[in-house]
């Protein structure tokens, strides 16, 4: 029979003691540490108002009732705004477009909450009806595009640099609001490592210097 802590010598009984509790402690611990992330959403998803999530900050709340006949509740699009305006440093942006108005407001919000904002496109797709592009340039957020002749068709997310957002939803309201299309948000670093040096090396490769399409004065001549 294995004897108590008392039947120990004083300095084994300590030990052991000191040992107990720090195993109990990082037990502890670990069960009081949130789980890493890891949801799926599939569309199309139903259209419900955003004004509570995309609202700004104020000295007070407003007392009147969002105006918008839209439902108030829960859907796809709000939980991936949700996880989007979870940002506080960072997000990469890599989509090959983007035209839904909530999305885009989102983007603006966290841009001027001094969440640092990048963007890869597609120079194909800026054109679209509805785009948003041209409205986060001019927000100051920073937007770089491909000059290839194939498309730049991924569609991903990457919040504070831990959090992968990736399927495959276009951020168009027509992919929202009509098309059958998943999305998934996951945290963990195997799998957003390989998508940050991804966004990375797009952006390096999309800088505007790097651009052979401008004519080259020299040849004007």
């Amino acid at each position: 029979m294995r004897p108590g802590l008392e039947a120990l010598p004083g300095r084994w009984a300590g030990g052991a003691a000191l040992a107990l509790g720090l195993a109990l402690l990082v037990r502890g611990w670990r069960r009081r540490r949130p789980a890493p992330r890891r949801e799926v959403l599939f569309f199309p998803s139903p259209a419900t108002c955003p004004a509570a999530l995309l609202g700004e900050p104020g000295p007070a709340p407003c007392p009147c009732p969002c105006p918008c006949p839209l439902p108030h509740g829960d859907s796809p699009l709000a939980r991936l705004l949700r996880r989007l305006l979870s940002a506080r440093r960072s997000l990469e942006l890599c989509l090959f477009a983007f035209s839904s108005p909530p999305l885009g407001r989102a983007v603006q919000l966290l841009h001027r909450r001094g969440v640092r904002v990048r963007l890869v496109t597609d120079s194909g797709s800026m054109g679209l009806t509805g785009s948003q592009i041209g409205r986060l340039r001019q927000a100051g957020i920073q937007v770089r595009h491909d000059q290839e002749s194939g498309y730049m068709h991924h569609k991903f997310a990457i919040v504070d640099k831990k959090m992968l957002i990736t399927g495959s939803l276009n951020w168009t309201t027509q992919a929202i609001q009509s098309n059958r299309e998943n999305v998934l948000i996951v945290e963990d670093a195997e799998y957003v490592e390989p998508f940050l040096a991804e966004f990375e090396r797009m952006w390096e490769e999309y800088n505007p210097a790097n651009y052979t399409f401008f004519p080259n004065k020299k040849e004007q001549k």
